[in-house]
């Protein structure tokens, strides 16, 4: 697409963050939630298919419950929070759509369903099948059973992997700000909106802000660049907009006023899913020379390596981290920690005396490995 609008996208994925949907008292607001949904009911009626990535379950839980900080003062009041939420969430999507004549389902997934390989096929199977029945699938993390240390933390770079198994053309995430800004709006009059992204170099995300400006929901600029990176990588469209008005894809479609970020050539699936990975094992810092090599399709061999960090196996995720300390790749080891510790700096003549076996072609083969 050289173009990005809702209306000219076949399968669309809408992020709502939670202080659009939910008032300050805890309350649901209904009535622009119903003008999205009339957006949402106008699209799919014209062909498009449409899954939302829905935020509100623990700020609709933590006002049932009378809980504190809007639920977030420990991680057992989140939990009880969406537990309790989620329903009430579900309850209203269904009951909006179903007015419409749309059938919702409901889709919690944690951090590992779409980082296990297999879990993330399946995932992405159901999802398929819901699209192509012209169901709407309304989608959160399961918050009720994540943890600190497993769990996305923000529905932003949910939407985005949901993106990638979904199979879809763009992400919409409806936002308390308009777009990116070169400068905090809140603070400074002269901030303008960055309308158009190629790439998100150092430049872009040093704009980024990481506050929620609600208080209420916990993601902030610096999560939607994370999900732009993960969209992008996976060939799909990404569009900051603001939900701060009633019907705001048919808006963004008339206005096109936000942030787009274009996508990148489609990588393989397998590659996109390595590149969107957010769980690495461990990391392989390297040198220079291998930061090059990589760059031009190289596989990462133990004589550029120049230290490894983490507890990882054979077969696990690792991030390949370059000389300035940024993340430049993810892929597969073909080795345990201990032994990639061994080889590293070595050159291929002096592995087998190391490992006692003769030695892999790469720590981390350019087969099972994804530029990010």
């Amino acid at each position: 697409m050289s173009a990005f609008t809702p209306a000219a996208c076949p399968r669309l994925i809408v992020k709502v963050g939670s202080s659009l949907l939910v008032a300050a008292d805890g309350t649901v607001r209904r009535d622009w939630l119903t003008s999205l949904v009339a957006d949402i009911a106008a699209r799919v009626r014209s062909g498009q298919e449409i899954a939302v990535v829905s935020s509100g379950a623990i700020a609709l839980g933590a006002r049932r419950l009378k809980l504190p900080k809007g639920g977030r003062a420990s991680l057992e009041d989140a939990q009880a929070a969406a537990a309790t939420g989620q329903i009430a969430l579900s309850q209203i999507w269904a009951e909006l759509l179903g007015a419409e004549g749309l059938t919702a389902a409901q889709m919690l997934v944690t951090l590992d369903d779409l980082e296990d390989r297999r879990r993330y096929l399946n995932a992405s199977a159901t999802l398929g099948r819901l699209l192509s029945l012209g169901v709407v699938p309304v989608i959160n993390e399961n918050d009720s059973v994540a943890t600190e240390e497993i769990r996305f933390g923000d529905n932003d770079r949910l939407a985005a992997r949901i993106a990638q198994a979904a199979g879809a053309h763009g992400v919409i995430l409806l936002s308390d700000v308009a777009g990116l800004y070169d400068a905090n709006p809140n603070t400074n009059a002269e901030a303008t909106l960055i309308a158009r992204v190629e790439r998100i170099d150092a430049a872009i995300e040093a704009m980024a802000d990481g506050g929620s400006t609600s208080g209420m929901g916990s993601g902030g600029m610096v999560s939607k660049i994370a999900a732009a990176r993960i969209a992008t990588a996976a060939g799909v469209h990404l569009a900051i907009v603001s939900g701060h008005i009633e019907h705001p894809l048919a808006a963004y479609d008339a206005s096109g006023r936000g942030t787009l970020f274009v996508a990148e050539r489609a990588a393989p699936a397998r590659k996109a899913w390595l590149a969107g990975g957010l769980t690495a094992k461990g990391e392989i810092m390297i040198d220079a020379g291998a930061a090059k090599a990589l760059s031009s399709g190289k596989s990462l061999l133990a004589a550029g390596a120049t230290r490894v960090a983490g507890s990882f196996i054979r077969g696990d995720l690792v991030a390949v981290i370059g000389p300035d300390g940024r993340t430049l790749a993810r892929g597969l080891s073909e080795y345990d920690a201990s032994e990639a510790a061994a080889l590293t700096g070595k050159r291929s003549d002096e592995q087998a005396e190391i490992l006692g076996y003769a030695p892999r072609a790469a720590l981390v083969h350019r087969n099972h490995m994804a530029l990010v």
